[in-house]
């Protein structure tokens, strides 16, 4: 083996770790991969002679370039919680998570948190993710961000409070979400108002994002949510049970086009946010495992995996 092989066999080893880095950075899967990538390109141009630890030196790489990107958008980010952007999903049908989503989600980052980490500052967002989700040191977070130890700390602290006050955390129990959910669209189906109401949190938050051409919204409150609900039940949409972060959730189709995927955050057993995807363009880029899609078209499923309307 030469070493240019040598060298792209031990980048391909950190890649897994790279891309999760990344993805809880960005919340895009097509960004995470230009940074990995471009973490490559620098990798190949470099003498890493004394480099001791080579992940922690990509860990480096891939976060400054991530940095950049985040310093670099004028749009969607340090975005007000009203914001109905939505991260890209990490989705597949149930029972079918290939090994690329399993170590991307490897310590599980629902959409619900990654939609406030996207009202983060960047430097904020940086010392979060790399301290809280990866471990790494603040002497080696401040050499990222270009600030001291103690600094790189107060940054990680008030990303820290912003997410606490923010973000739900779900009930751990999988299987005891999936039935809320579950319940929740029975309910819908039914047109039974209080039944929705019953499974949904006073405070519920239900995020929808259909792209920049289309009537995106965020609602608030069980009421506005179950109304929501309610007035969408159609028998022509299906659904298909999906994990969606690590969260229970459907992928909806309609003439066997998909048209959104949903995740659904459970806290204390009723819904807490519900987070839809419904952008054509994104969607038609979307790997869903167990799921074979040609654009947004799906090309084969199994009968036993095709289920019923949502609202």
């Amino acid at each position: 083996m030469n070493e240019t092989d040598w060298l792209a066999q031990r980048f391909e080893d950190h890649r897994p770790h790279l891309q999760a880095v990344a993805y809880r950075m960005l919340g895009s899967l097509a960004e995470a991969d230009d940074a990995v990538q471009e973490t490559w390109v620098r990798l190949s141009r470099t003498d890493i002679s004394d480099v001791d630890n080579l992940g922690g030196w990509l860990t480096t790489v891939v976060s400054r370039v991530c940095l950049n990107m985040l310093r670099s958008h004028t749009t969607r980010r340090e975005a007000p919680l009203d914001d109905a952007h939505v991260p890209d999903p990490i989705t597949s049908i149930e029972g079918n998570t290939d090994p690329e989503q399993e170590a991307l989600l490897a310590d599980s980052v629902g959409l619900a948190l990654l939609v406030v980490l996207e009202t983060l500052p960047p430097a904020e967002r940086m010392a979060f993710v790399l301290h809280d989700m990866f471990g790494v040191s603040f002497d080696d977070i401040a050499t990222i961000v270009d600030r001291s130890p103690a600094a790189a700390r107060q940054l990680a602290s008030r990303a820290r409070r912003r997410v606490r006050g923010a973000a739900p955390t779900p009930d751990q129990d999988f299987s005891r979400q999936r039935s809320v959910v579950d319940a929740f669209f029975a309910a819908a189906r039914g047109g039974d108002f209080e039944a929705l109401i019953s499974v949904l949190d006073p405070d519920v938050v239900l995020r929808a994002d259909f792209g920049p051409a289309a009537a995106s919204a965020v609602v608030r409150g069980a009421a506005a949510v179950a109304g929501r609900a309610v007035m969408f039940a159609d028998p022509s949409r299906e659904l298909t049970p999906a994990v969606v972060n690590g969260t229970p959730g459907v992928v909806v189709t309609v003439d066997r086009r998909v048209v959104s995927v949903m995740a659904f955050t459970v806290v204390a057993g009723r819904v807490a946010a519900i987070d839809t995807l419904g952008d054509p363009e994104r969607l038609a880029n979307l790997h869903i495992a167990g799921l074979e899609i040609s654009g947004t078209a799906i090309e084969s499923r199994s009968s036993a995996e095709r289920g019923r309307s949502d609202p």
